[in-house]
């Protein structure tokens, strides 16, 4: 059974990324916020999963065209989230330590977000309820 330190834990992951997000924005060395446009694809990249999850149950072994349209919107949108910084680097609109941390607080986002789904995936009640 996975506890409320499990639960803990993904909330200090989650928190530290954002930390991460924000301070490659807010620092006076960069002081640009162009780089929070990836918040949208930190709030989007899960829903596919969801609703994948809830409309043919579990992932089964036998895949069908509906889930593997999911994982392949959810693939589209975290490879977009790594990209968006770099984009934006490139074309001069934030600088490269900006974008490094952006990239920091994207691997550390993205890692709450699995870890989320992969120990909370079997469980029939409590956290699971609200999905």
């Amino acid at each position: 059974m996975v506890g409320i330190k499990t639960l803990v834990a993904l909330s200090f992951l989650s928190a530290l990324g954002i930390t991460l997000l924000v301070l490659g924005c807010a620092l006076p060395v960069y002081n640009n916020y162009w780089a929070l446009f990836v918040l949208f694809f930190y709030l989007l990249s899960p829903i596919p999963s969801i609703v994948a999850r809830r409309y043919t149950g579990e992932y089964d072994s036998a895949s069908n065209a509906f889930t593997e349209t999911c994982m392949f919107i959810t693939t589209g949108l975290v490879i977009s989230a790594f990209g968006l910084p770099f984009v934006l680097a490139r074309t001069g609109t934030i600088q490269l330590g900006a974008c490094a941390l952006v990239m920091s607080a994207n691997v550390v986002i993205f890692i709450a977000i699995l870890l989320y789904f992969v120990l909370f995936s079997n469980e029939d009640f409590e956290y699971s309820v609200w999905i």
